[in-house]
């Protein structure tokens, strides 16, 4: 049965813009073209279309869908894959949301929380980050955090949770600023940016290189993530976009793995 360009964007929900563009681009061309202009869909363009939407919703970009669904010409292997990425996808998804409420109890003043708790879930949060620091950038990098730990080791629960409040409120200046459209690599976003980094030298003796890298960390690791999202799903990004433009911009990171002389922050 074949199916008219607007049934089919009823059908799948999505607009007919969409079907056009994916059309334009050789995406998902129909199955045929009639003479008086009008574009038909069979089976194969819907299953074609199921897997293109199932691809969008893990956030593959439509070049690569493309190279993907090229290679794959077999439907159920094809589908058995994209099932084990949405496992994937539901695990990283989960890691986020216990990040997510390991942050609230802990960083919010929860009195229900014990100190016991709290520190268990900092220092859990400690390994974490440590062994990822390690896997990025190397024992070097994660040996500073340790020390910066060893350093703070004397804090309070109070100090701990002065400090979350501090970091809440710049996240809170942050996602205005992207409200009101403000770029990142802007001289506004820079200036928010310079409060975060001399934020993480209080706590880690991040270089240019390993400060650049940090952008990664802050979208990709479930607690840094999820200390941001609680403030502004979409300011990870902004955040590590800023991030990677002030060690550009304002600690002389280059791109090519070498640094210049730090200039002055």
């Amino acid at each position: 049965m074949e199916r008219t360009v607007s049934e089919v964007a009823r059908l799948a929900g999505v607009s007919v813009r969409t079907l056009r563009h994916y059309d334009a681009i050789g995406l998902l061309p129909p199955g045929r073209i009639a003479a008086n202009g009008y574009r038909y869909y069979g089976r194969p363009e819907l299953l074609r279309l199921q897997r293109i939407l199932l691809l969008r919703e893990l956030g593959v970009p439509l070049p690569s869908i493309a190279r993907i669904l090229d290679e794959q010409d077999d439907e159920v292997t094809a589908l058995e894959g994209h099932r084990e990425q949405l496992l994937r996808e539901r695990k990283r998804l989960d890691d986020v949301l216990g990040a997510v409420e390991r942050t609230i109890a802990g960083l919010s003043g929860d009195a229900t929380v014990a100190d016991e708790e709290f520190f268990a879930g900092l220092s859990d949060a400690r390994a974490r980050l440590r062994e990822e620091l390690a896997e990025r950038y190397g024992e070097a990098a994660a040996e500073g955090f340790e020390k910066a730990v060893r350093e703070t080791s004397s804090w309070t629960r109070e100090d701990y949770e002065r400090l979350g409040d501090e970091g809440r409120r710049l996240l809170l200046r942050m996602a205005a600023a992207r409200d009101r459209g403000v770029l990142p690599d802007s001289a506004e976003g820079l200036e928010l940016i310079e409060q975060h980094y001399l934020g993480v030298l209080e706590v880690w003796p991040a270089t240019p290189t390993t400060y650049y890298g940090l952008a990664d960390l802050l979208v990709e690791n479930a607690d840094q993530r999820a200390i941001i999202a609680t403030v502004d799903a979409e300011l990870p990004e902004w955040l590590a976009a800023g991030v990677r433009a002030y060690a550009v911009r304002r600690l002389g990171y280059r791109r090519n793995g070498e640094e210049t002389v730090r200039r002055s922050v």
